[in-house]
């Protein structure tokens, strides 16, 4: 492999949630708050488009520090795990980082009540060496911080340019950067839904299209 270690995302990176989901979370959440999100408004707070959540949310006149405990009070665990898929080209991905025998670790946003259903019911917890869960305390990409968290775990070397880090935002190239890293791009949406084109070291629409620059082969 051209790296000794992989880092990965994973909401939108390796998995992602279906529509009704997503729209049945926004309801319940809506009811709460004594609003309610038109489809663009979900599909931009869920996916992270068009800049940091937290800005999106006070454009909306929401305040962050009521939105998210509104949304967590919002979704079960089980049904976000029964909702939720794995991209095919992340499944490919995994199975290469496998076959090779080089680490892989998470590190996510989602919080830790739902990314371990999501991961166990989805039996994808032995595919990763690593998996960490940001928060308040250890940090929130772009920091770094939880990327050498991460890295801890796996017990890599923190050398510039031993190991990379996949992701579907920009917040994940800016944490790969910030620790030394390389960084890949996957992009889900396109720039025209995000509203901005997001820079890395590899870009691409789908992990099957990495070539031997980043997988070594």
């Amino acid at each position: 492999m051209a790296y000794d270690f992989w880092l990965l995302d994973l909401d939108g990176t390796i998995v992602d949630v279906e529509p009704d989901y997503r729209h049945d979370v926004f309801e319940a959440v809506g009811d709460r708050l004594g609003r309610e999100f038109t489809d663009s408004e979900i599909e931009t707070l869920w996916h992270g488009l068009g800049g940091p959540r937290s800005e999106k949310l006070q454009s909306m006149g929401l305040d962050p520090g009521t939105f998210w405990p509104a949304l967590h009070e919002a979704e079960d665990p089980g049904a976000r795990a029964e909702a939720t898929y794995v991209h095919d080209d992340a499944e490919a991905l995994l199975d290469e980082l496998d076959a090779a025998g080089v680490p892989v670790g998470v590190v996510t946003h989602c919080a830790p009540f739902l990314a371990n259903e999501v991961v166990d019911h989805l039996d994808l917890r032995s595919r990763f060496d690593a998996f960490v869960t940001c928060s308040d305390d250890l940090g929130w990409k772009p920091d770094p911080e939880p990327v050498h968290h991460t890295m801890n775990r796996l017990g890599v070397d923190h050398a510039d340019g031993a190991g990379v880090l996949a992701g579907d935002g920009p917040s994940d190239v800016g944490a790969a950067w910030n620790a030394g890293l390389d960084a890949v791009h996957v992009e889900r949406h396109g720039p025209e839904r995000r509203g901005q084109c997001v820079l890395a070291d590899h870009r691409v629409e789908r992990f099957t299209e990495l070539d031997e620059r980043v997988l070594g082969n």
